[in-house]
């Protein structure tokens, strides 16, 4: 047994010994191996700091990286040091059930543990290369939402309206639909305090720090350079 298998097992005899049931949050995550254990690490990124210039200047991306979500990560492990039993459960659970850490360290874990989840997510979600959505992907899209253009409107409308910060995402609900929502600062749609849970497949990063430096406050510009780097062949696989 490797250590991240034992560290799942461990999560699992936590959440027993705990009460916690996974399935009652409507938690539909079945990947945990999207973040390292603990202690983590900050992941490197699938592509270069300039790979997204144009639309994500190289600086920007830099800060990014290094500056804010090593932060998180950083902040994070020393928000575990002293609660071995959290310390065992993969990140996605812990964040799903964060109303049974405790309460002197569960605005640290839920703000900084969803920064380094959220962004994780994020590098994986953006493209160097422009791709094109599979029609399949197309279909599914529009069937929801009417059509791929009224879908595309009503997520760049929602990451652009969304005000301060935070993220703009769209979810595969328990019951299999798709659907836009919001959420603040560095909340997920795994924590209990979205406005409906659910599994993240595309998300959107509306910060100012994602953006500023080349955009200043014209984040709708922002938004529609980004959709330019969007790796649909990440969102497809995600929403098998």
């Amino acid at each position: 047994m490797n250590r991240r298998t034992f560290l799942m097992s461990m999560g699992a005899l936590a959440l027993s010994r705990l009460g916690w049931a996974r399935q009652r949050q409507g938690y539909l995550w079945t990947d945990t191996s999207l973040t390292s254990g603990y202690p983590y690490e900050l992941p490197d990124l699938p592509y270069s700091y300039d790979a997204l210039e144009p639309a994500i200047d190289a600086q920007t991306m830099k800060v990014h990286h290094q500056g804010h979500h090593a932060t998180y990560v950083n902040t994070l492990n020393k928000a575990l040091e002293d609660l071995p039993t959290f310390q065992s459960l993969p990140l996605e659970t812990l964040l799903a059930n964060l109303e049974k850490v405790p309460t002197a360290q569960r605005t640290t874990i839920r703000n900084h543990g969803g920064g380094h989840w959220n962004h994780t997510f994020w590098w994986k979600i953006l493209s160097p290369q422009k791709q094109e959505p599979s029609l399949s992907l197309l279909r599914r899209i529009s069937s929801e939402f009417e059509s791929w253009n009224r879908f595309r409107g009503q997520l760049l409308d929602a990451a652009a309206k969304h005000f301060g910060s935070g993220w703009a995402w769209l979810i595969l609900t328990p019951t299999g639909r798709l659907r836009i929502i919001t959420t603040p600062n560095q909340d997920n749609p795994l924590m209990p305090y979205a406005e409906i849970q659910g599994k993240p497949v595309l998300g959107i990063d509306v910060w100012e720090h994602a953006y500023y430096l080349k955009y200043q406050n014209r984040r709708a510009e922002y938004l529609s350079a980004l959709w330019e780097h969007i790796n649909w062949a990440q969102v497809e696989a995600l929403l098998e």
